[in-house]
This record gives C-alpha cells, structure tokens and sequence, in this order.
C-alpha cells in the first residue's frame, strides 16, 4: 500500500497531522498500536484525569455550599463505580470522535504495532502487510519513567496509567513527584477521601512554575490535610503484603496503600526503526527536529513529544499541523508561540510566557509585576471561590507584557487571554485600558494590569515608603 503521508501514532500530534495533510489533499494514513485513536491524552492521559478533576471538583463544591445562597442539601458521598463509568464514557466519546474525524476526512487508520523498515515503508509486527510512503510523521509520543529505586516494581506502585485503572479509592496514597501531574492526582484523591503524601527530591512542588504559585499550591495543599515532603529523595520501598511501607530523605518512612509513581515522561523512540531509517534520536530528548519538525531525513518530520520540546497536548496539535503541511510542500514553521501551562489542580493554577524569576533575569530590574487577589473580584466572591491572585509581568522600558501567573477559579479557562495578548506582543497598558464585562472573573487580569501601572481601583493604593 502507498501513502502520500504515513503517521505513526494517533495521539494528538499524530491524528491531527494525519487529518491536515487529508485536508490538503493526501492520502495519509495514521497506524496505531492501541484499539482506540487518540494516545495517551484521550485513553489514559489528559481527557479521563479532567473527567476526575471534575468529579473531585463537584464533590467539593456540593460539600462546601454556602448556606448564605439558600440552597439546601443533604451530605453528598462519592459514588467511585459511577464516577468510573463517566470517566469511561468520556474517553469512550472523545476516542470515538477521532475515528469519526478519520473517516470524514478521507484518513486510513491502521491497527497495529509499525516500525520503519527503511527510510520510504514501514512494516508491522506480526503481520505480512507493509506501506511505503513519500513523506512519514514520527508522533508516537512518551511513556512514564520509573526511577531506580528498590522495591519500585511492587504492584502496589502505578503509574498514571495504573491509577486511572484503579476501582476501588486507597485508603493512604504515596505520590513520588511532586510535579503537575503527581499534584493533580493528590488533588483529586484527596477530594475522594484519600490520605495523600507527596514526596518531591525538589525544594518546591511544581519547580518549573512561577515561585509564588508553587507557594501558593504549598499552602492551599496544607490546609486540605495533604503532606508535602520536599528535597527529600525516596530510597527504598518495602511491600509489607498489605500496602507499601516506603523510605525516604533521611531515615523517615510513610505506610501506604498505594504509591503513584509520577517523576516525569520519557519520548517514545526505542522499537519503532529510527535506526533503519536513519533518523537521528536521543532516548532521553527525543528525535531531533528544526523549526519545521524536520528530522535529520528530509522527508521524515517528527511531532508532539517525542519530538523533545513540550510535553503538552496543545502544543503536540500545532506541531501536527505544522509537520503536516511541510511534509507536502509547504514552509511553515513553530517559532515561539506563547504556551499555555495548565495545572488542573484545586486551586487551578495557569500560566504563559516568563516566569517572574525568569523574567528578572532575562531583563534585571526593568521588570514590574501586578497582582490582583481573588478576594477583591465580585464573581469569585458570589461563587465562593477567593483563593488565589492574577499575576501579570512587564518590562518597564516599554510596557511589554512578559509573562501572566494565574491561581484560582477557572484559571485554565481564564489564561486563553493571555495567551492571545502575548502572541500579539500587547503591552501593559493595552491590557489594562481593555475593558471586560462586569461582574466576571476575566476582570481580574484588567485589574492586575492596573495594580501593575499603579492605577488600581478596586484595591487600596500601596503604601509608598518614606525616607527618614
């Protein structure tokens, strides 16, 4: 069989290369291993994790409801079956989609475990067919890696994978990593009555976000009950018959029923033919690709994270898009779009462009931040929901908005704003002159905008030092 465009893997790099260069006329096919499009992300990664997050989320939010609105309602318990059976139905809908998405588009999807045999076809395991192709897209994304540390290989020790699998809510839950995603599973357990520890080698949770988030997810994670060790590096893991007892920092030990393994993802480069096709790879930093996702063969592109740059599904669907239509002639390039950084954590926390470390170190003291606090939004005060701030970050020489940190009610949703502000190079004052519907929670990065500039409204004015 030959192929115009041949993707290995259907994740969301993959599937949405595979339906662009459709579009632009191809025939393309995309070959995946599992029984259901969609990768990591629908099966068993981002789309059934939020279906949690929202279980977590509405749990809390019927437990908590304040008497003040007039609602009254009886003690609400979780239904962990039910709450299965809609993660499940979800992810059943969404992979579902993508196969309808497949055909609509005219996308040959193929099942199966393929690897390059050479640099023009790409055979499969097990079976006596092959393809060839005249330009192919690596996208088969990353796989969770597990540390060498003794005992790790219990049963008792899952990952991501593993813990989405689970049927029944562990009584004592051990997170290794204290990164997003170990932190959005202590989150969401911790909603559904589990006693959760993390344990983090790091100094901070989250260490690649913004200082004052990470703080800010430290105190909200304390006040909920959930145990946070950090720079204490886990040393043995001990499966006692009945649960784990496991070992870290300097001689302390925490018992457990289960134990989440999250420290990180690896790109998925080893047993699919790199080698035979002569594409150049790094087991730990993925497949080299130029700004084209362009591999060291010409006519081999590589897309989301196995191509070593984000670890994120909205980036791996840009990326998809971009290998496509190069990989038919076209001269597109990524560049340096702004990223989103959402944390499904409770409080939600969101981020794009610099840090504010990052930022005063890049641009030194010309840098002003503006903060605005949830407490002082009307919306976020109706909904109950004050946790939190909007951070924005700007250079002063000429107002350029650096960078936006967001904690607090529907903070993923809100930093699609900043998102469109960065990428057109807006400056403070375009973000604080712009005017937003009132009362809404979208306000309060208005208003951080105009701490920042020192025009604040709905805050007191800060207290202006004075020299003695």
């Amino acid at each position: 069989m030959e192929f115009d465009v041949a993707v290995l893997g259907a994740g969301p790099a993959g599937y949405t290369a595979a339906i662009r260069a459709a579009q632009l006329g191809a025939r393309a096919v995309c070959i995946e291993k599992e029984p259901e499009l969609g990768g990591t992300c629908l099966r068993v990664g981002c789309i059934p994790t939020k279906a949690w997050v929202q279980t977590a989320h509405s749990l809390h939010a019927a437990r908590e409801i304040d008497p003040r609105l007039g609602v009254v309602a009886g003690e609400p318990s979780l239904d962990f079956g039910q709450a299965n059976e809609w993660k499940n139905a979800v992810v059943k809908q969404m992979t579902s989609g993508i196969a309808s998405l497949f055909k609509a588009n005219g996308v040959t999807a193929f099942e199966g475990t393929g690897r390059f045999e050479d640099a023009r076809s790409i055979v499969f395991e097990g079976k006596d067919t092959g393809i060839t192709f005249t330009s192919a897209i690596v996208a088969t994304g990353s796989y969770p890696v597990r540390p060498p540390i003794r005992g790790i290989n219990s049963p008792r020790c899952v990952d991501s994978t593993g813990l989405l699998a689970q049927t029944e809510i562990p009584k004592r839950l051990v997170v290794l990593g204290g990164g997003i995603i170990g932190c959005e599973f202590a989150s969401i357990f911790e909603r559904f009555g589990s006693d959760v520890t993390i344990i983090e080698m790091l100094e901070s949770l989250i260490p690649q976000e913004d200082t004052d988030a990470s703080s800010e997810l430290r105190k909200a994670f304390a006040k909920r009950g959930i145990v946070v060790h950090l720079g204490k590096e886990c040393t043995q893991i001990n499966d006692t018959g009945s649960g784990l007892d496991v070992r870290f920092g300097d001689g302390e030990s925490v018992e457990c029923d289960l134990m989440l393994v999250s420290v990180g993802r690896a790109p998925l480069v080893e047993g699919i033919g790199l080698e035979q096709a002569g594409v150049d790879f790094d087991p730990k930093k993925g497949i080299a690709t130029d700004g084209h996702r362009r591999t060291s063969v010409p006519h081999i592109y590589a897309a989301g994270d196995v191509a070593g740059y984000w670890q994120l599904a909205h980036t791996s669907f840009r990326e998809g898009e971009i290998a496509a239509e190069n990989a038919l002639g076209h001269e597109v390039e990524i560049g340096e779009p702004a990223v989103p950084r959402p944390i499904y954590t409770d409080p939600e926390i969101a981020g794009v462009g610099l840090t504010e470390a990052q930022a005063r170190e890049l641009h030194g003291d010309t840098v002003a931040v503006g903060r605005f606090p949830w407490v002082a939004n009307a919306r976020a005060v109706m909904q109950g929901e004050t946790t939190g701030w909007v951070k924005t970050i700007h250079e002063t020489a000429y107002g350029e908005l650096l960078g936006v940190v967001m904690v607090g009610p529907h903070a993923t949703d809100l930093i699609e704003a900043a998102v469109v502000a960065l990428d057109a190079e807006a400056t403070i004052e375009t973000v604080a002159d712009g005017m937003t519907a009132h009362p809404t929670l979208s306000e309060a990065f208005k208003e951080a905008g105009l701490v920042a500039l020192e025009r604040v409204i709905h805050l007191p004015p800060r207290r202006k030092t004075t020299s003695v």
